[in-house]
């Protein structure tokens, strides 16, 4: 064993140190690799941005109380006085001013995106003063809270950024109103910064919806509340309701546009993948031919044909390294934090995020750059490895 190691550090050793001469074919193979793994890297930040947005700011303490059948708010509906008897159900935390439940009403507005001027769906939600108690990650960072019973909003930070109209200030008409911007919010990336924010009663009589909402958000007294919350409301003979937490509902909501992007993800990278180990191949292959007097004289010294195989595939796997962690940090340098919108499925209103280039994708791309080098390197090196001594000494 010890033999068979110093042999595969001396034949890598001797690879290694010529691939000076050999600059051309090995900056073609890092460079195509570097490509693949920056639009995979890339191509699945858009889904991990989109999932962040979606799920980071569910609370496992917060339930979603939705009509009976209904997989998104904009199929719910929620009467006053069934709201009133879900915020009254065991299980529910109090504060100050009362059980923190909070009645909220969705509708979906067009707004000029600021990169296109094309109009976009975006999210107006009404709700009360308690929706602040409820959702405690909401920020106030420019400007304050809309006032009770006039048409102002506040908006979130990623909807301001992504749509016209939306700044501190700005007006913004809806139906036949027109409402001020009086406040931006964040929500640690959540969803909601996507959304627009008013007074609920204010938002009913715009769109003449009554006193009618369409779910109910509550807090519970801790995330063992639950089943006891639920189970109340679903054999309650007043309400036909469901509940689910908070955190499963938006992860829900996310997944099919998430399978959708890593999917289509997935195809990209493995056709470009089929091209990186073509320039792999051709690259070791070339390493190969260049170095055949060399591995000739190591077999006639006595080195082994299992040494030889795993230098070169060493050397392939070292190239295919560097040619990943490059295409890694390109992605980073390129994506990370860049703000883009998509449509949500289940409302059709557009979702604000950033992408999202995490270490776990990162490492993906290495793992998956070792796997192309690895293949590039396995012909080339089985070749070597079988090369008759006699016939490889009289080449070149």
């Amino acid at each position: 064993m010890f033999r068979f190691i110093r042999q595969a550090f001396e034949i890598t050793r001797l690879s290694l140190a010529t691939l000076g001469q050999r600059k051309g074919s090995s900056f073609a193979s890092v460079f195509g690799i570097a490509g693949v793994v920056a639009v995979f890297v890339g191509v699945l930040s858009i889904g991990q941005g989109f999932r962040n947005a979606m799920t980071i700011a569910g609370s496992p303490r917060n339930a979603v109380v939705l009509r009976s059948g209904a997989d998104s708010e904009m199929m719910s509906g929620v009467s006053r006085e069934e709201s009133r008897i879900i915020s009254e159900a065991p299980g529910i935390a109090r504060g100050g001013n009362g059980p923190l439940s909070s009645a909220e009403l969705f509708v979906v507005i067009n707004l000029p995106k600021r990169s296109t001027g094309t109009d976009a769906n975006v999210p107006l939600r009404g709700v009360g003063q308690e929706a602040f108690d409820v959702r405690d990650d909401i920020e106030i960072v420019k400007g304050r809270r809309f006032e009770t019973g006039r048409n102002e909003v506040i908006v979130g930070r990623a909807a301001a950024l992504e749509f016209a109209g939306l700044e501190l200030g700005g007006k913004v008409e809806v139906g036949k109103n027109e409402w001020t911007v009086v406040g931006i919010f964040t929500q640690r990336g959540g969803i909601a910064e996507s959304e627009m924010w008013t007074d609920a009663s204010v938002l009913q009589s715009a769109y003449r919806r009554g006193d009618t909402f369409q779910a109910v958000y509550a807090r519970l007294t801790g995330q063992e509340a639950f089943n006891e919350f639920k189970d109340a409301l679903t054999t309650d003979p007043r309400l036909n309701v469901k509940v689910i937490r908070q955190t499963d509902f938006y992860s829900e909501q996310s997944t099919a546009i998430y399978n959708l992007i890593v999917g289509l993800g997935a195809i990209i990278a493995i056709l470009m993948a089929v091209g990186a180990v073509f320039g792999a191949l051709n690259t070791m292959f070339s390493a190969v031919a260049t170095r055949t007097r060399e591995i000739a004289t190591l077999r006639a010294l006595g080195f082994n044909g299992l040494p030889v195989v795993v230098s070169i595939l060493l050397e392939s796997v070292v190239l295919a390294l560097v040619g990943g962690g490059l295409g890694g940090g390109l992605a980073w340098w390129a994506f990370d934090g860049y703000q883009a919108s998509t449509i949500n499925w289940q409302t059709f209103s557009q979702v604000a995020f950033a992408f999202d280039v995490t270490p776990s994708l990162l490492a993906q791309g290495i793992f998956y750059a070792t796997v192309i080098g690895m293949v590039g390197g396995l012909f080339p090196a089985i070749r070597a490895a079988r090369m008759p001594v006699a016939t490889a000494l009289r080449e070149i």
